[in-house]
């Protein structure tokens, strides 16, 4: 079971100790890993919530920008910013649950920004609604939460749980769990949690996290010393997560028979949330056009101005020309993208990697694979769950969780691990060729998900040194590149990310490789650092081999969008884990380009502007 590092950590500084002996059982399961129980404090000793919202003394003025950009990024009911969406031009419109009293707020909101109010039409009780809700428009959440910034304006599944950490660490405890509260709200009256709160997202969920920021939630309230508060509230949080958790064991989630999950959306045809970027789908054509031999079951030859009979065929083996703006227009010529694509484009968004060519040419078989990042946080959802069992005193479904982890983790050892080349790959166990095991075959597309498991506590201490021996595949001068592959999309080389940057970091740091660790974090905060420096922002991704926010993308999102939620919460908690680690023994040299100002960079608002 994994440590509690939040509420260790401000016990140590309560006490005023740096250094203690390793507790019994945090050194069993120091041990049970392979973790050297000597290294066992140091991880103990990180990502500590600051006692109040206030910057500490001599805060440098990134720190004071993160600070204040929460609060720029903050959205709830009463807010006029938080109806428009930037990805679409419709009239602002907030969908209220079909059966849930109008509260005073949403009559406030009406008043004041003269939004439109709705009722979904059906009571949703399960995940994976694909009817169509027209217009689209923003799903009532009941508490605060905040952004990831620019075009993104919703709470999203994954971003959140950074954002969580971050706003925790600035003592927005309050905030913090209002937004876990807010996945609780969609669970109950959505069906699941959504990739965010817009009604085009009904179809997928995201990355499961929720198990994580319900006991980073758990930790902040034990360690302002509400215990029994805490303990009422971890008894409700319980149930939830169980849900959640069997949102991917549901059958459309299941990767054939490895016993394995996989990503799925269950709507068809192109994403909505494209028609900001009408050339996406497009681009795709052109490229499988000039790359022939990849050989893929991605295009269809139809029709360059279909009838209404051409049409309607087109939906069958395409997408629906006439329900979807962006299917209209998502065509070169005659040739159209499959349906089989869509279902892969659809599935890729729901693993929140928005574009890589990891599971085939812009992830167009995404539903065909059973992925490291997914099983490994599935892995830590099912040992959090046994957790949560144990803590509420129901020991024998403490004992199911375990068991079931258990089971996954030999399934991640079976399919994922590849010993030969000491790494994690993602398999596909819907290979066309139905070569390896049972059928399938094991991707050998290099990722940095294959550090995953290093967080999640899934490795051995050998396969952990073993991943760690291959760090240079992806190490950059600004930190850890996605990929070794230069597509020309923003989840592949060059491009380094701050969420799985942490992952990569924490992971390496728990299985006592804190120089690896501190080197990769330092170098990544240089270029945040350097860029913000330059500009005055915080981007949501950036080019690790220049080391610069300006970004060249060929295809799908072209904007570096400004905000930024992840980042500015990752960033603390690897400044907080350099306080720990001390700087990294081999000198950085991270790239320092001209300062160059895009004209997209203006900084946010202060936060006292955000309405």
């Amino acid at each position: 079971m994994r440590f509690n590092r939040h509420l260790c950590r401000l016990l140590l500084l309560a006490c005023g100790l740096l250094a203690v002996s390793v507790p019994p059982t945090l050194r069993a399961q120091a041990q049970e890993r392979g973790v050297p129980a000597s290294t066992a404090p140091q991880a103990l000793a990180r990502s500590v919530p600051h006692a109040s919202s206030a910057l500490p003394a001599g805060a440098s003025s990134i720190d004071a920008y993160i600070h204040a950009t929460w609060g720029t990024l903050t959205r709830s009911m009463s807010s006029c910013a938080s109806i428009s969406d930037p990805k679409l031009n419709t009239p602002p419109l907030l969908y209220l649950p079909h059966d849930l009293p109008e509260p005073p707020e949403v009559a406030a909101l009406v008043r004041k920004c003269g939004a439109q109010v709705e009722r979904l039409p059906f009571r949703i009780t399960h995940a994976g609604t694909d009817a169509v809700i027209a217009p689209p428009g923003l799903l009532y959440l009941p508490h605060p939460y905040v952004v990831p910034g620019g075009r993104f304006n919703e709470m999203y599944g994954w971003d959140s749980y950074f954002i969580v950490l971050g706003l925790l660490r600035d003592g927005r405890l309050d905030l913090a769990q209002g937004m876990v509260e807010n996945f609780f709200f969609e669970i109950e009256h959505y069906g699941e949690i959504l990739n965010a709160n817009r009604t085009y997202y009904f179809t997928r969920s995201q990355p499961p996290f929720l198990s994580s920021m319900i006991r980073a939630v758990y930790d902040a309230e034990i360690a302002r010393g509400r215990r029994q508060q805490a303990l009422a509230w971890l008894a409700r949080a319980y149930g939830f997560a169980q849900q959640d958790h069997a949102l991917w064991m549901s059958p459309i989630h299941r990767a054939g028979d490895t016993g394995l999950a996989r990503y799925y959306d269950t709507g068809n045809g192109p994403v909505p949330e494209m028609a900001d970027d009408s050339s996406y789908y497009r681009d795709v054509i052109r490229w499988l056009l000039v790359h022939p031999e990849v050989h893929t079951t991605y295009l269809v030859h139809g029709w360059a101005a279909p009838d209404a009979a051409e049409r309607a065929e087109l939906a069958h083996i395409s997408c629906d020309p006439d329900l979807s703006r962006v299917c209209a227009h998502a065509h070169v010529g005659a040739y159209w993208l499959s349906h089989d694509f869509y279902k892969g484009d659809r599935a890729m968004r729901e693993s929140g990697f928005d574009t890589s060519f990891r599971f085939g040419p812009y992830s167009g078989s995404t539903q065909d694979y059973a992925p490291v990042c997914l099983n490994s946080l599935l892995y830590k959802y099912e040992r959090d769950l046994a957790w949560m069992a144990a803590t509420l005193h129901r020991p024998a479904e403490a004992r199911q969780w375990n068991a079931a982890a258990l089971r996954r983790r030999s399934a991640i050892n079976k399919y994922l691990w590849n010993p030969q080349k000491g790494m994690y790959f993602d398999y596909e166990f819907a290979a066309p060729d139905g070569r390896g095991k049972d059928g399938g075959r094991q991707s050998d597309y290099d990722y940095l998900t294959t550090f995953y498991p290093l967080w999640a506590g899934a490795a051995d201490a050998e396969q952990a040194r073993k991943v760690e021996s291959h760090l240079d595949l992806f190490e950059k001068p600004g930190g850890a590149a996605m990929s070794t592959l230069r597509s020309g999309v923003q989840w592949d080389l060059p491009y380094g990310w701050a969420p799985v940057t942490w992952l990569a970091v924490d992971g390496m740091a728990q299985y006592g490789d804190r120089e690896d660790a501190a080197r990769i974090a330092a170098k990544f905060m240089a270029v945040v650092r350097d860029n913000f420096t330059c500009d005055g922002t915080i981007r949501e991704k950036y080019n690790v081999v220049t080391g610069s926010s300006q970004t060249t993308v060929t295809a799908g999102y072209r904007q570096n969008v400004v905000g930024f939620g992840w980042t500015n919460a990752t960033y603390g908690e690897m400044e907080d884990l350099l306080k720990t680690t001390g700087a990294p023994k081999t000198q950085i040299s991270p790239p320092h380009l001209p300062c160059r100002i895009s004209p997209s960079a203006a900084p946010l608002p202060a936060a006292a502007s955000a309405p």
